[in-house]
């Protein structure tokens, strides 16, 4: 965490300045002065002074989650769809260790969080007490940063600066572990609201070097085959605007990893689809072929790059993220740039049209043809006459009905991967999946967080049957508070991610993949008290889905039987180059070298 520029928060909002309080009411307090709507938790012993505190609090809001794994990702979900940041509270031992996974996914993705975790007294920590963990230990590879409070004169400082770690530079997840003797109603000390925060060690930087954005718009100049590559630092930079009017002043082809996707809108002309092991062919053979690449906000993680001695063989690469430890770790960059993304690219693209007038550039037409021709080979074509649903015509039709304008979570496996094939998203933070970590059980709760954000917008989750079980009791909370979300279930009877690869790499091995005791979804919904509906025929699609987003007011449950065999096409295999990709069987180059 180095840099060149100190960025400070300032105080939100002054109250109760002077008045005693306790620890649990400074921790309220300091969640009342960041501005904080919805606290994600679930009570226990070490936290039950702060959830008193909280009882008599009206402008925070606690969301009662039915596991502690809910709760992060709903706070995930509600910080990655509207950029704030997220907040949960939960006890100490179990209760820590079972937000651990949320913990870790937000940190693989730079969300932005603040996780409250309850411990046990000061006396005893490190006496193997009841529900003692070593929180900060066990979190400590998993955050940004992490705090044990001692003193409850530290409290409301250290929370301050948990929010302005967690949403300063690369963002990410902070915890703050508090004993309970820290939280007594019965000690009290007058409240100062702390001031701006300068962190020492700290310091992110904002501005990218002139001469280094010279250098990049330079190689933009001279490039014949270029592509922008652009990851989720967009999304969580809010430069979106500045991106899309930097690829409109170029007229470059743009590419998207899985975090990144609407960060431009993916219906426009110059996108040429996601790229990566399951990315388009266009995409990953313009990125093969690419003479200067230009990566926005992203980390070459495995999944883009593949092999890495064959990845962009001929680019010179620029590379802009706000994070430095990021750049040239794992692919060597030539014109590297730290900084906020958006500020880089205005940058960019003002001294870009200085140097290139409008209408004045290349126009790129043997590039643009080349790319023409890779899209002819329509890589994400699929058997439209099926008599089983297929999950691509599923996400089509989920497209369709809801004409583009909707939050879409999901959780991991082959349905995450067609929403990202077929559902084109035209804006940002629209999108909300596990990338990084890839968590089971993560689209149901992150559809809670994001139907909190926005509870008049339209939220569905993609899941799939295996998925949708590792948190299937946050049905509860939706009936609790309202949650009108609709849950798109492509139940194909086995985990079906697991089974693609057995099926390519372990001779259709079906070791343990195969789902064999599935509850009735439909009855399952019901009972909790929602709506449940089964769809196994591609004729009744459409309609059953434009009945259940017509129930705005009732979450509804579609388990939508889709074809077991199905398979995601692309795919480029683990140590093959982009270049390398299998595309469907119907294509008779369907394993390309």
């Amino acid at each position: 965490m180095t840099g060149a520029q100190t960025e400070t928060v300032a105080p939100r909002r002054p109250d109760r300045r002077g008045v005693e309080l306790s620890g649990a009411e400074i921790v309220v307090q300091a969640l009342v002065d960041e501005g904080v709507e919805f606290v994600f938790g679930y009570p226990g012993g070490a936290v039950l002074h702060i959830y008193d505190a909280l009882f008599r609090e009206e402008t925070v809001k606690h969301i009662l989650v039915r596991h502690e794994q809910g709760a992060t990702h709903a706070a995930d979900g509600y910080a990655r769809a509207t950029g704030k940041c997220g907040v949960c509270l939960v006890t100490s031992g179990p209760g820590a260790t079972n937000a651990v996974t949320g913990i870790a996914t937000a940190f693989m993705d730079s969300i932005p969080m603040v996780i409250l975790t309850g411990q046990v007294p000061t006396p005893v920590i490190g006496s193997d007490a009841f529900q003692e963990v070593d929180t900060v230990g066990i979190t400590r590879p998993c955050v940004k940063h992490n705090f044990l409070v001692k003193d409850v004169r530290d409290l409301a400082t250290t929370i301050r600066k948990a929010f302005y770690i967690a949403t300063t530079g690369r963002p990410g997840p902070v915890v703050v572990d508090i004993p309970k003797d820290v939280t007594d109603p019965n000690i009290k000390i007058p409240y100062d609201e702390p001031g701006e925060i300068t962190l020492r060690s700290y310091h992110p930087v904002i501005k990218g070097h002139p001469g280094q954005i010279r250098r990049a718009v330079d190689l933009l100049r001279q490039a014949k085959r270029p592509i922008f590559y652009t990851g989720g630092g967009v999304v969580l930079g809010d430069a979106s605007e500045q991106l899309t009017e930097l690829v409109r002043a170029t007229g470059f082809p743009i590419t998207s990893t899985l975090m990144g996707l609407g960060a431009f809108p993916m219906t426009d002309p110059q996108f040429i689809g996601m790229l990566g092991m399951h990315g388009t062919y266009e995409a990953n053979m313009a990125m093969h072929e690419t003479d200067v690449l230009i990566a926005i906000g992203a980390r070459f993680d495995d999944r883009v790059t593949g092999k890495i001695e064959h990845f962009c063989p001929h680019a010179q690469i620029i590379h802009v993220d706000v994070d430095p430890s990021s750049i040239s770790k794992t692919v060597k960059v030539h014109v590297p740039i730290v900084g906020q993304v958006g500020n880089v690219l205005a940058e960019m693209l003002k001294l870009y049209r200085q140097q290139v007038p409008a209408g004045t550039g290349t126009p790129l037409t043997d590039w643009w043809a080349q790319i023409a021709e890779w899209r002819a080979r329509d890589c994400l074509a699929y058997d439209r006459n099926s008599a089983a649903i297929k999950p691509q015509f599923a996400v089509e039709t989920l497209y369709k009905v809801t004409s583009g304008d909707l939050y879409l979570t999901s959780d991991v496996g082959q349905h995450q991967m067609f929403a990202a094939q077929f559902y084109p998203f035209d804006k940002p933070r629209r999108w909300i999946n596990s990338g990084g970590l890839g968590t089971m059980g993560f689209g149901l709760p992150a559809a809670m967080g994001v139907q909190l954000a926005f509870p008049d917008a339209q939220v569905a989750c993609i899941s799939g049957e295996a998925s949708i079980l590792m948190c299937i009791q946050e049905l509860a909370t939706c009936l609790q508070y309202g949650l009108p979300l609709k849950i798109i279930l492509l139940n194909n009877g086995y985990m079906g991610m697991v089974r693609q690869w057995q099926e390519f790499f372990y001779e259709s091995r079906y070791s343990h993949s195969y789902v064999d005791a599935l509850p009735d979804f439909v009855k399952l919904a019901e009972s909790f008290g929602h709506v449940g509906m089964r769809v196994d025929r591609p004729a009744d699609l459409e309609a059953a889905m434009n009945e259940a987003f017509a129930m705005r007011d009732r979450l509804v449950f579609m388990d939508v039987i889709v074809d077991p065999t199905e398979n995601v096409y692309p795919m480029i295999a683990a140590g093959k180059g982009q270049h390398e990709m299998h595309l469907a069987p119907s294509h008779a180059d369907r394993e390309l070298a």
